[in-house]
């Protein structure tokens, strides 16, 4: 059997895939790194300058032992293994992220380890764990070559100027792992701490020695991080000790690869290093999945209320890009932070480690979480990213953030953040670290972090104390000791110094070993790196545990709002896109107020989708194991808590299981269930296996590259895994074509993840620009189903105005979908742009573009924008002037806006104002024929750039003007808006002219403007399409924005001869939005004439904008209430002459349908009401209802001569009731009775006192509204029934006597007792009770 596939059959069931060796190749020699030359030239062309000119020749500035040369893979073993196959130039690239590394023997050569993770296209990952070392260069012509370096970059800095100093410092990463040496960077002057500064002289080959990093490299399917660390640190050490190592480093390699198998699940395992035995244990099936990297230190570098806010924007899928000097750093919190995401996944770009050749990567107009190297002592204020609406920025280095804006906070945060603390503070880790996060603000640039030497050095005395296998449990006292060390800036100096100098302090030396003694008595004999390990293990597990318990307590119902709708696995991928399968609306309506903002965000990201599909596939496929742990958790859940009584309940649920997950890591650890064959001599001739000490040897690949062929355990496993082969294949013709199989569950899961990964190694401009292609179809991909959600919400809501269920959560859901489709605007304009200015890209070019057209309009005497067709126009266009549309004119009110201070913020608010005005997609059409300027500004590839995508998504963006938003109103509620009133009195023209003066008052669902008076001056003329003169009263006032119109007020005061006005409607336009509310009147104001009114409550309309009123309707959101027509309101007598009555059971039809609109109106959440005046006093609302019902069967007016109202059969019963009261006939009837009649009295009277001249019909309106909000209405009704007025004025069949209806109407009107009935103040303005 060949090696290799004795080595791949048990692959998958191995602890380690490939043993590598990277660093110089004496043969080649010194090679400038092409990929860091790539990465010059990607860089020169992001910044516009001539990037040839940037990547010819060599960097003679800068000194040779700082520049980047080429490492490559000296070697690997075994060659290839088929499951996992090798890809040589990603694994050398992140080996050594940044070339080879040249030191002298003058610099500090510690050794570093880092960890990097490949993500493969299909999402799958392979962990390297690396351990960089320095070894003396021997090779006579790379000394040489270095020497010539130097003498060539001496000649030209002298002759073009004096030396000056490198500011780089040399340790590639930074150096916090040893105290003095970080001690040193403190106190040393000057950043810098190169060889150039300490000594001018740089390398000679005479006297100096030259050393070069090399690498040693384990690649695994899992990550086990502590046991390859510590495998490869006594790998190293075998070969610098001065006595070698027991057997030849070729057998500890060979075992590793080929002898120790991955642990079993819930198992743990013990195989042996060069010197001790490593330990490593993996989770059972019942627990959360194996997470190695030490979160404790996450912690400690972000600090807890950090970290949670870092984690709150990976959930939510923002742009996440972490910085530091130190790989590992980027690895351990990348790796913790998707840890915690159980039981959801990462699904978009995941490069924890971002090589300097991949830095284009930023400009991926998806979300990502990368991790870039901070160049030693440069600043953040001068990295430029190329987009930053989006993303957080999280400096390891300087344990602070920077949050994107407008970002819900995560549910329960602080509670959350102290159970945490807690935990770690169980640990004896102190919680409180990190700076406080930052939101960006125009006036702070993220400049330099708070960190001070002081912070830096308590940092490494926190540190080391940690490295001392310190337990948390000291006694008070000595912890003080320590905690007062730890505090103290001046005695870490000093025990720092005399550390350097040999001299010990014996107190805290003393306390030092007993709490070391004491830890060690206590772990039975285990060594100080075993303890840490536990104790490590123990934390990670505890914490993850508080995050997944959160999950648990949010989704413990998620099941039950899955929607299962296909009948096969086939049909369900096929169909994929056109599913809805979670009932979001259901969801957040049953979670509980606070989690709203968070949760409506959440469920809309791809890694909910993927949950939800996962959980969908398993009722066709074995549960995806993430979902089959949190479902058993959730089960268990169950049976210990009941949930009903904790629905939508808010109060924090501890994490219950921290003692029994920490017990069952213990256990593992403590006793081992397997341990691997030792590692032994091989079948290797004499001599071979010997090396020189302190150089690596080049290892025998023909013993490495064989895998053992009498191993019983690999014959085992190998014929386990032909087992599964086979049942895989059988169950794969069962079931779907694998390969298409596959290819749906791509294009299912794909909504944003056209590119899951880069291809780290192959990176030819053809390669950069079919990724750049992929992004451009991605985004348009998304914007298609973007927008096609937010037509469906809209709809759906539509659909269901009539009350169930949807309806009552959209203003949530309505805002999370456009703040969405602002972050993708912001990702479409900031993909490939040129040169970044300013945070919004979008809003960056809106200003180029603005400063061109006012240019233009200085150039020209008219206005360019004039040939834009005008769109919005009254809908009656009699009085309204023309508002003119114009992309300059919304972006001045939004630069006016002093609310918003970021250009972020102006971007969203421009945005959502376009939509609100279903401007939208014209203006950025607009802003896009300036080709010239979109050329400028961006390079050919960007999607701004693609002719055919740019109308598609242009046309998507045109779809949503079908629905009417008010995102832009309803947001920003403080900001003054002016407001045009045009009062239009009926075409007659005696009754257009009056010598009164009017007012008027608006008002809105956020408040009202005060009474307005309208000057007398302002009466217009305008003339209609057949020349016909009209007039009517103009007005433009300004106010804090009223929200959507509900009513206006309008009168007079009576004065001069021509006191009468006869007023058609009246109209109101938000002059920035441009809504136009329209107020049906269609009465006399005037005393003597209709019902004597002088003023009127109107109620208002939505006017379409185009004057095609039936066209439209089709596609547009429901009308709103508005007053009661004409036909209604003008008087009994041309009613009844008009023959238009409603029938009996017409009246009681509509007055259950206006009250059932009242309660439904009580049922929705506050934010979501609307106007409750609408429902009581607009058409079909309650008030017309009982109207109706009090007109029917009065009698007609001929026999009285003049018209007859409502409220005068009302005053009439009021006056026998008063005149029945004096002479006594009321003493003897019930108590409540006689209290009732009083109340009936007292109110009508009140109203009729009032100062206002609200007119019969008025009143009435009045009496009803007041009687609803004070629960007396079923009260009055039957005292208007018995009194014997209704005799004269209602004829025998009149509903008001037919004693059966009138009780039906009183059981119908008390259901409205539960509701808080509350009037606005245009309503009962003047009225004393």
């Amino acid at each position: 059997m060949s090696g290799s596939s004795a080595g791949s059959g048990a692959a998958p069931c191995r602890l380690v895939h490939y043993f590598v060796i990277c660093g110089i190749d004496t043969e080649t020699g010194l090679e400038p790194d092409e990929l860091a030359a790539l990465y010059q030239w990607l860089e020169a062309d992001r910044q516009g300058t001539d990037p040839d000119a940037a990547a010819t020749g060599e960097n003679l500035e800068q000194s040779p032992l700082k520049r980047t040369f080429k490492s490559k893979v000296l070697a690997r073993y075994p060659e290839n293994v088929e499951w996992n196959p090798f890809d040589q130039d990603a694994v050398n690239m992140l080996c050594m992220p940044k070339g080879l590394s040249f030191r002298t023997q003058a610099e500090p050569r510690e050794t570093q380890f880092h960890s990097f993770i490949i993500t493969k296209e299909d999402g799958s990952r392979t962990y390297g764990f690396v351990h960089t070392f320095y070894e003396e260069v021997t090779s006579p012509q790379i000394c040489s070559a270095m020497q010539t370096l130097y003498q060539m970059h001496n000649a030209e800095n002298t002759s073009s100027n004096p030396p000056s100093t490198s500011s780089s410092s040399s340790s590639s990463s930074s150096s916090m792992d040893s105290l003095a040496s970080s001690l040193d960077e403190a106190d040393s002057p000057t950043t810098s701490s190169s060889s150039s500064s300490r000594r001018p002289g740089g390398y000679d080959s005479s006297r100096d020695t030259l050393y070069v990093s090399k690498a040693l490299c384990l690649i695994t399917p899992m990550p086990f991080m502590h046991a390859s660390r510590r495998f490869l640190s006594q790998m190293h050490r075998a070969v610098t000790d001065s006595s070698a190592p027991p057997l030849p480093l070729e057998s500890y390699v060979h075992n590793i690869l080929y002898e120790v198998p991955l642990p079993a699940p819930g198992r743990s395992l013990k195989f042996h290093g060069v010197y001790e035995p490593i330990v490593c244990q993996r989770p059972g099936p019942g627990e959360l999945p194996l997470a190695d990297f030490p979160l404790a230190e996450t912690f400690s570098l972000l600090g807890v209320e950090n970290l949670v806010q870092v984690f709150t924007c990976t959930l939510l899928e923002m742009q996440i890009l972490l910085y530091s000097q130190d790989y590992q750093r980027l690895m351990t919190v990348a790796e913790g932070i998707t840890t915690l995401l159980f039981p959801f996944q990462w699904q978009h770009v995941y490069v924890p480690i971002l090589p300097a050749s991949l830095l284009h990567f930023l400009d991926a107009p998806v979300p990502y979480l990368m991790g870039l190297q901070s160049k030693d002592g440069t600043d953040r204020s001068k990295l430029e990213l190329p987009q930053e609406a989006n993303l957080c920025f999280v400096d390891i280095d300087n344990h602070y953030i920077e949050l994107p804006e407008d970002f819900p906070h995560f549910p329960n945060e602080s509670e959350f953040v102290q159970e945490l603390s807690e935990v770690l503070l169980s640990f004896g880790i102190s919680a409180i670290s990190g700076a406080p996060p930052r939101t960006r603000t125009p006036g702070s640039a993220p400049g330099s972090a708070p960190s001070t030497p002081g912070r830096e050095r308590r940092t490494a005395v926190l540190r080391q104390l940690e490295d001392d296998g310190r337990n948390g449990n000291l006694a008070g006292e000595e912890l003080a000791v320590l905690e007062l060390l730890q505090g103290n800036a001046t005695l870490e100096r000093l025990q720092a110094l005399t550390k350097r100098t040999g001299v010990t302090v014996a107190r805290v030396d003393a306390l030092r070993a007993r709490i070391k003694g004491q830890s060690i008595e206590g772990q039975g004999g285990r060594t100080a790196a075993e303890e840490e390990e536990l104790r490590n293990a123990k934390l990670n597990v505890q914490l993850r545990e508080v995050f997944a318990s959160r999950f648990i307590t949010m989704f413990a119902d998620y099941e039950a709002f899955v929607i299962q709708s296909a009948p096969d696995l086939e049909s369900w991928l096929t169909n994929r896109e056109q599913m809805h399968n979670f009932d979001k609306a259901s969801f957040l309506s049953d979670q509980p107020e606070p989690y709203l903002p968070f949760l409506s965000h959440f469920i809309e990201t791809q890694m909910f989708a993927t949950f939800i599909d996962n959980k969908i596939m398993s009722q066709w496929e074995e549960k995806e194991p993430l979902l089959r742990v949190f479902d058993t958790r959730i089960d268990k859940a169950r049976l210990y808590n009941v949930r009903a009584p904790s629905l939508r309940s808010s109060s924090y649920q501890r994490c219950s299981v921290l003692k029994e997950a920490a017990q069952a890591i213990e256990q593992r650890l403590m006793k081992i269930d397997h341990t691997a064959i030792h590692p032994h001599l091989l079948d290797m001739k004499i001599g071979q296996g010997k090396y020189e000490q302190g150089f690596f040897p080049k290892l025998q690949a023909d013993v490495l590259n064989a895998g053992p062929s009498n191993n019983k355990w690999s014959h085992r496993t190998a014929t386990t895994q032909r087992r599964k082969d086979r049942h895989r294949q059988q169950s794969e013709h069962l079931t779907l074509d694998n390969d298409l199989k596959e290819k749906y569950m791509q294009e299912a899961r794909s909504l944003q993840k056209n590119l899951r990964q880069p291809k780290l190694s192959d990176l030819s401009p053809a390669v950069i620009a079919q990724t750049n292609w992929k992004f451009v179809e991605g985004l348009l991909k998304e914007c298609r189903m973007k927008t096609k959600r937010m037509l469906v919400a809209k709809m759906g809501r539509e659909a269901v105005e009539l009350g169930h269920g949807e309806a009552n959560i959209t203003g949530l859901e309505e805002n999370t979908l456009i703040a969405s489709l602002c972050d993708l605007l912001e990702r479409i304009w900031s993909h490939g742009l040129q040169v970044k200015q300013g945070k919004s890209a979008l809003w960056s070019h809106l200003l180029h573009y603005q400063a061109r057209e006012e240019k233009l309009e200085q150039q020209q005497a008219e206005s360019p924008v004039s040939n834009v067709p005008e769109r919005r126009k009254s809908e009656s266009s009699i009085g309204m002037p023309f508002l003119r549309v114009s992309l300059i004119q919304d972006m001045r009110h939004i630069q006016s806006m002093s609310e918003i201070k970021t250009d972020v913020g102006r971007a969203r608010a421009w945005i959502r104002l376009s939509l609100e005005k279903k401007l939208l997609s014209q203006h950025l059409k607009q802003l896009l024929c300036r080709q010239a300027l979109t050329k400028k500004l961006y390079k050919r590839y960007a999607f701004l750039r693609c002719e055919e995508e740019k109308e598609q998504f242009l046309f998507h963006l045109l779809s949503l003007n079908a629905v009417d938003y008010f995102c832009f109103t309803s947001v920003f509620t403080t900001i003054m808006i002016p407001y045009r009133v045009v009062i239009i009195p009926i075409k007659k023209l005696s009754n257009t002219m009056t010598t009164s003066n009017p007012w008027v008052c608006v008002s809105g669902e956020l408040g009202d403007s005060g009474i307005m008076q309208i000057p007398k001056n302002v009466l217009e003329m305008t003339f209609d399409s057949a020349f016909r003169p009209h007039t009517h009263i103009s007005a433009l006032f300004k106010c804090q924005n009223l929200g959507k119109l509900t009513t206006v007020q309008l009168g007079h005061d009576n004065a001069g001869l021509l006191a009468k006005w006869l007023v058609d409607c009246v109209m109101v336009r938000n002059e920035i939005t441009g809504h136009t509310y329209r107020f049906p009147c269609g009465r006399w104001l005037g005393k003597g004439v209709d019902d004597g009114s002088l003023e009127r409550v109107l109620i208002g309309e939505l006017a379409l904008p185009n004057a095609e009123e039936d066209s439209g309707r089709g596609c547009r959101t429901p009308p709103l209430q508005r007053s009661p027509s004409q036909t209604r309101r003008i008087s009994i007598t041309s009613m009844s002459a008009r023959g238009s009555k409603p029938t009996s059971a017409q009246i009681q039809e509509a007055i259950g349908e206006a009250v059932n609109n009242i309660i439904k109106h009580f049922h929705k959440p506050e934010k979501e009401r609307g106007s409750l005046t609408v429902l009581l006093c607009g058409e079909n609302s309650l008030v017309a209802a009982l109207e109706q019902f009090f007109h029917h069967g009065f009698k007609s007016a001929r026999l009285f001569q003049k018209t007859v109202f409502v409220w005068d059969f009302v005053e009439k019963a009021v006056a026998y009731m008063e005149s029945a009261d004096q002479m006594g006939d009321l003493q003897e009837t019930a108590e409540p009775l006689g209290m009732t009649c009083q109340s009936l009295c007292h109110y009508v009277n009140a109203i009729n006192s009032t100062r206002r001249n609200i007119g019969k019909d008025g009143k009435f309106q009045l009496l009803v509204c007041l009687g609803a909000r004070d629960r007396l209405l079923p009260q009055w009704l039957p005292l208007l029934v018995e009194c014997p007025v209704i005799l004269r004025m209602y004829e025998d069949t009149a509903q008001l006597r037919d004693r059966t209806t009138v009780n039906a109407l009183i059981g119908v009107v008390e259901t409205l007792h539960d509701f808080p009935i509350t009037l606005e103040a245009s309503l009962v303005k003047g009225i004393d009770l």
